[in-house]
């Protein structure tokens, strides 16, 4: 007999399927309940707003992120290949999300930010990106025309740029040319 899902995480799995495929603001509280099959008062009692649901899908989604990503990259032990795993594990997710884009991103771009926590949760997403990158452009051998820290920071640019790109082209070119630049500078 298969476990029978938390009503939380029922919520929170609905909300997250609705949040990144239809976005923040097209989705509504009564859709969420409907969809996730509860009560009104079983919502409220586990995500007092919706900005409450929307800070736990944020969450939700940065750890998803990392976990993933350190699962993708399982056996990858240079940090040249790990570099190319990040470029890798995006191009993935695109791919799986049938082209949907960063949940992050596009919340930010959805309702802006003007809700500090919200913008904090985008902003320390990102920045855990970046200073992951920072460690394995650190630990490479590396004496090229450009600094390690500037290298891994507009690699992460490049990647953030490519992840944009491919959402509107639906397709995978502008990632997999990320990939090959960075892979030629690090060679």
């Amino acid at each position: 007999m298969p476990e029978k899902v938390k009503v939380r995480d029922r919520i929170l799995n609905v909300a997250t399927r609705l949040f990144y495929h239809q976005g923040f603001n097209q989705t509504g509280i009564n859709q969420i309940i409907a969809e996730a099959d509860i009560a009104i008062g079983s919502l409220y009692n586990h995500f007092p707003s919706k900005n409450d649901l929307l800070l736990a899908y944020l969450k939700k989604q940065e750890d998803e992120w990392f976990e993933g990503m350190e699962k993708f990259s399982e056996g990858a032990n240079h940090p040249k290949e790990r570099i190319l795993k990040f470029v890798d594990f995006r191009i993935e997710q695109q791919e799986q999300s049938h082209f949907s884009g960063c949940p992050f991103t596009k919340i930010i771009a959805e309702i802006g930010t003007l809700d500090p926590k919200v913008r904090q949760l985008v902003e320390d997403h990102k920045y855990r990106q970046r200073m992951l990158l920072h460690g394995l452009f650190r630990q490479l051998d590396y004496d090229g025309p450009m600094d390690k820290k500037l290298l891994a920071d507009n690699f992460f640019l490049m990647v953030e740029g490519a992840t944009i790109n491919s959402t509107i082209s639906r397709n995978i070119q502008a990632l997999e040319s990320v990939r090959k630049f960075i892979k030629k500078m690090i060679s």
